[in-house]
């Protein structure tokens, strides 16, 4: 038997009651011993068209009571190998988007400093940034695995410099991510120019146009990644938008054309054996997702991250 925490089982107390932490873990405020610190920084003011993603976290943990310890597909059973529990809330300032991100990366620098590795609910894009500050920090610049309909690469957004769709140029600019190994995966939609990201491009990023990946696996494309980043510590970063709007609509900036849940699975998945530092599920927007289904799939996806996580057993 296991000593670790264990999410609540649905057979010992009903999944429409207990904590409303994720999973139904245990919630603490203490990191010591933690080896997956999962935590929600609800922020949506770095948005550019729908907010509600403040709202996000509180909704990923309520439908992630559907989520069971063992992963029936990969045979990952990350709760008997890992100590995990959710350690809440970042108190971020609602009324300040720089106050906001200055407390995200100080709040990591104190999370990194416990060895726990962090596994983020959002909250929109903009909280990636200050939390690649931190990781680099630990680190060192680090490999990037980008999962998104866009490219957030943008110098500013109506004169500001740090917004959610300017995350990766400052990353970039700033030497906390290795270019050559950066992946942006399901990019896709209109843009202002031809350059949206051809200059990231330039800079080494490798894309993967959403366009290009309509009805195939990801499988393969997840090993190729695994391979070529090698034992770099890496640091995975899913926005909800990658999916096409009719898997996950409830998002701030939804695109036609996108990835399917399989393919998002199928990815993840794949990613098994890398050396993850830290990973973040963003931009869920509770008030356009009206029947709960893109912040259950977004508890997934959380849930698959975990399972590819260093250490993790597999029955």
């Amino acid at each position: 038997m296991s000593t670790k925490n264990q999410p609540i089982s649905g057979n010992d107390l009903a999944r429409f009651s207990g904590p409303n932490t994720f999973m139904r873990l245990p919630s603490v405020n203490d990191l010591k011993g933690l080896d997956v610190a999962v935590l929600g920084i609800p922020l949506d003011i770095g948005t550019s068209w729908r907010s509600g993603t403040r709202f996000g976290p509180k909704q990923v943990r309520a439908e992630s009571a559907m989520l069971r310890p063992y992963n029936l597909a990969t045979g990952a059973a990350p709760f008997d190998s890992l100590q995990v529990a959710d350690i809440g809330d970042l108190a971020i300032n609602t009324f300040s988007l720089s106050e906001s991100l200055r407390i995200i990366a100080e709040s990591y620098d104190a999370i990194l400093m416990s060895d726990a590795m962090p596994l983020a609910i959002g909250g929109d894009h903009s909280m990636t940034l200050p939390i690649l500050r931190a990781i680099a920090k630990r680190h060192g610049p680090v490999a990037l695995i980008h999962v998104d309909a866009h490219a957030d690469v943008n110098d500013e957004m109506f004169g500001e410099k740090e917004a959610h769709g300017t995350v990766f140029r400052r990353a970039y600019e700033e030497g906390l991510i290795q270019p050559a190994k950066t992946y942006q995966i399901g990019l896709r939609g209109t843009g202002y120019s031809a350059e949206d990201f051809k200059e990231a491009a330039g800079w080494g990023f490798q894309q993967f146009p959403a366009e290009e990946l309509w009805g195939r696996s990801l499988s393969t494309l997840g090993t190729e990644i695994r391979r070529d980043i090698g034992d770099v510590p890496t640091y995975v970063t899913y926005d909800i938008d990658s999916l096409d709007p009719a898997y996950a609509p409830g998002t701030g900036t939804p695109e036609i054309g996108g990835l399917t849940t399989p393919q998002a699975l199928q990815l993840i998945r794949a990613l098994k054996g890398l050396n993850i530092v830290g990973a973040d599920l963003v931009e869920v927007s509770p008030p356009y997702d009206t029947t709960g289904n893109t912040a259950l799939t977004g508890a997934n996806i959380l849930y698959e991250m975990l399972c590819v996580f260093p250490g993790v057993v597999y029955r």
